[in-house]
């Protein structure tokens, strides 16, 4: 391994990858036995792994600097040639579908490479590849409006993670001023976010249509490699969230509302949960970072010698900067079997809360790295967001060095603002569903249609008058429903597994352990429900998964009274 800066690229010659590829394919739909198709499938992964990491390498370059004209450049390459891989991938994976050998195959790899190959087939065609192209134009186009956000706030230029501080000041005027300011950027380019969507919605319905599917549900199914689960079942969960997490939810924003002393809560009270502040880390990202170190090598073996590899090798950007895009992720570089993490801290605690939560993807990464094939570096993405998810609350243990007097407070709020999520996360479901199945609907009947979703899981919401946010425009921040159509319900399912997880280290925290670092060494072996089976979770979409955790939930919350936060 070499340091993540040293790591060299130069823009891929797609003609010869091309050339080799397809000289594989020919060889593996040739082949006289399962043997010889599996040593080319180990062959052709290889040549992937090459053209993986580029990708990789220049998706993270172009988001570390939005503005450096090469990786700009690089990146714009990419998005038209992912397309073209993706349908030399999918020639390959209609091979393996329909292998002699299969069955002989299967035994070797599992079922579930086979259940990728034929739902990701269904994905593409040489029809779409210019629409898919478009495609990723337009989510690039997206990522780079929001991080041109050039918001001038106590006197200075700042982006939209560097507002986050100041929408969690205890001066209730700041956080209203900086949530205007906020809005006030999304405001200004309303019709450039209404015209992304709009275009992003018809082109991937056309798509949904030239591949045969009746809208784009279908489709956003199949990409997402669901084989466990459809959208009845996603809509059965999320009357279950209405059931039995939003009375739960409500009666959490009244004690917030009774906490901070206002006679209503509003949009800009939202962030804040005690009046005498939020929970803070004790010092800046290098003593993050220490911290998270000392962590990890007492947590286990595994975590000291993943999170040291990580360090060694420079794979985390970690601070917000001007001209940085916005969010957090966790990717890898397959050639190195390298995790990478990327993220913006800005002085909350969500600076521990998305080190924590991306480093769970990177320790998953980093355990399941020698598994074989590419599609199982990482599962489906509700099973990677138990990973992330999970990890936040194994840390708990560890939590007072991060935090030191504040620990009980950043334990309420993280355990709170698990179940506050929950709602949000399935009104994103919901109005996506909404979206796809109605996509000649205007941006002004889309925005109704989300505040009307949005009151039924989000009762308490008080925009308090801000025109863009009261017209339903909140959800243009969430870079998922631009980029990753569907992918948000995805949180939601995780996060009942991760509380699950929560419960029982609770009781036994060595056999929670002990299943969630076999889940983490599965990778992507299994599907969704299968991987959930092997961790002995219960499934979300049981409404025994729901009754077996609130009891415990309820307890730890409401045995803390507010007096406690004064």
């Amino acid at each position: 391994m070499i340091q993540f800066n040293d790591i060299p690229y130069s823009r891929p010659d797609f003609s010869e990858f091309s050339a080799q590829f397809n000289s594989l394919l020919r060889d593996f739909n040739n082949a006289p036995s399962a043997a010889v198709q599996n040593d080319i499938m180990q062959q052709i992964n290889d040549v992937r792994t090459e053209l993986d990491t580029a990708m990789s390498v220049v998706s993270v370059r172009n988001s570390i600097d939005t503005t450096n004209s090469y990786y700009e450049s690089e990146q714009d390459f990419m998005d038209n040639l992912g397309p073209i891989y993706s349908e030399l991938v999918n020639n390959y994976y209609v091979a393996l579908a329909a292998s002699p050998y299969r069955a002989d195959l299967e035994r070797i790899w599992g079922k579930q490479l086979f259940r990728i190959a034929e739902m990701s087939a269904k994905c593409i065609s040489p029809e779409v590849i210019e629409d898919l192209q478009k495609e990723n134009h337009l989510g690039t186009e997206y990522q780079k409006l929001l991080a041109s956000a050039k918001i001038f706030f106590d006197g200075e230029e700042r982006n939209l993670a560097g507002m986050s501080p100041y929408m969690q000041s205890t001066d209730r005027d700041t956080r209203r001023a900086a949530s205007e300011a906020k809005w006030n950027f999304f405001s200004a380019h309303r019709e450039e976010l209404d015209s992304i969507y709009d275009n992003l919605v018809k082109l991937r319905t056309s798509i949904a249509h030239k591949l045969g599917f009746e809208n784009f549900v279908g489709l956003g199914y199949n990409r997402m490699t669901r084989s466990d689960y459809n959208p009845q079942m996603a809509a059965t969960y999320r009357s279950y969230i209405l059931k039995h997490i939003v009375p739960v939810t409500q009666k959490l924003r009244a004690r917030q509302k009774e906490r901070l002393g206002v006679e209503k809560l509003t949009i800009y009270d939202e962030a804040l949960h005690f009046k005498s502040g939020n929970p803070t880390p004790k010092g800046g990202p290098e003593w993050i970072v220490e911290q998270a170190k000392n962590m990890y090598k007492e947590m286990s073996p595994e975590t000291n010698e993943f999170f040291n590899f990580l360090c060694d090798y420079g794979l985390m950007d970690l601070v917000n900067r001007p001209t940085k895009a916005g969010g957090g992720y966790c990717t890898m570089f397959p050639k190195y079997k390298a995790p990478f993490i990327f993220s913006n801290f800005n002085g909350t605690a969500h600076d521990v809360d998305v080190l924590t939560h991306e480093a769970g993807h990177a320790f998953q990464c980093y355990m399941s790295r020698n598994n074989g094939v590419s599609e199982y570096s990482f599962p489906t993405l509700e099973a990677c967001e138990i990973h992330s998810m999970s990890m936040e609350f194994f840390a708990w243990k560890w939590i007072k060095s991060f935090f030191k007097e504040d620990e009980d407070k950043y334990q309420f709020e993280h355990l709170s603002g698990a179940l506050l999520f929950l709602p949000y996360g399935v009104t994103v479901d919901e109005f996506q569903h909404y979206v796809y199945e109605n996509p000649n609907a205007t941006p002004a009947q889309r925005k109704a249609t989300w505040r009307d979703i949005e009151k039924k899981y989000l009762p308490h919401r008080n925009y308090d008058g801000i025109p863009f946010l009261e017209e339903g425009g909140v959800w243009q921040q969430q870079s998922h429903i631009y980029q990753s159509p569907f992918y948000y319900i995805d949180y939601t399912l995780a996060q009942i597994c991760a509380l699950q997880f929560w419960v029982r280290a609770k009781n036994d925290r060595d056999d929670a352990w002990k299943d969630y670092l076999e889940l983490c060494k599965a990778g992507g072996k299994y599907s969704f429900l299968e991987l959930v089976q092997l961790a002995n979770l219960r499934s979300p979409f049981q409404e025994e998964s729901f009754v077996s955790i609130i009891g415990d939930i309820n307890n730890r919350l409401d045995g803390v009274p507010d007096a406690h936060f004064a």
